[in-house]
């Protein structure tokens, strides 16, 4: 799978073998906490942010709005119109598209710090995206998980949104639940609610 240059690769190793006379199997992992679809707790870009442990589970759990930005190279404040935003917001943008294994596809549709930081102002609590940055490759200063994180937006990173329309879902992100952690690894899923188009 895709995996951000210079984290580890994933891997798995067999720890035990029925074949091999072991009475069952075991096997070891290997990943960084940002392998895959996975959650940034605000530890990830502020020294004094919350560790994983430290964010509301409640967060977890609850109704999200899925908007198709796919029409964006880059998300600015504007593009989310003027509808306000909820606060758990998924967003859909070209790189749905984009193949989840090979080398990691620099021109990814990130968001600009000004659609951070109006994600902030109206309360947004929650946002998800469908690459393995909410940020822009490389951003100088990384402006957009600071805004974020500082303001205890929980990130979730590496959803897998192609063919799903907008609308409302419900939404459940299950991170390992690793207690002085950046991030981890979760897995995402989706309902439709009564209000998905």
């Amino acid at each position: 799978m895709t995996v951000w240059p210079g984290d580890m690769p994933f891997q798995m190793e067999p720890a035990s073998r029925i074949t091999n006379g072991d009475g069952c199997n075991v096997s070891r992992l290997a990943l960084s906490t940002h392998t895959g679809t996975h959650v940034d707790a605000p530890w990830h870009f502020e020294e004094r942010g919350r560790k994983l442990h430290q964010v509301d589970p409640s967060i977890f759990f609850g109704d999200a709005q899925l908007r198709d930005v796919s029409d964006q190279e880059k998300i600015s404040a504007p593009a989310f119109g003027e509808i306000p935003l909820p606060k758990r917001l998924l967003l859909k943008t070209r790189n749905s598209e984009i193949p989840t294994e090979g080398p990691l596809y620099t021109g990814y549709t990130a968001l600009e710090p000004d659609a951070a930081q109006r994600l902030v102002d109206e309360g947004v609590r929650l946002v998800g995206v469908d690459y393995l940055s909410v940020a822009p490759y490389q951003q100088p200063g990384q402006a957009t998980h600071h805004i974020l994180l500082r303001n205890n937006v929980l990130i979730v990173e590496g959803l897998r949104l192609k063919g799903l329309r907008p609308g409302v879902y419900e939404f459940v992100v299950l991170p390992l639940p690793i207690s002085d952690a950046d991030g981890a690894p979760c897995r995402a899923f989706l309902r439709r609610g009564e209000n998905t188009s």
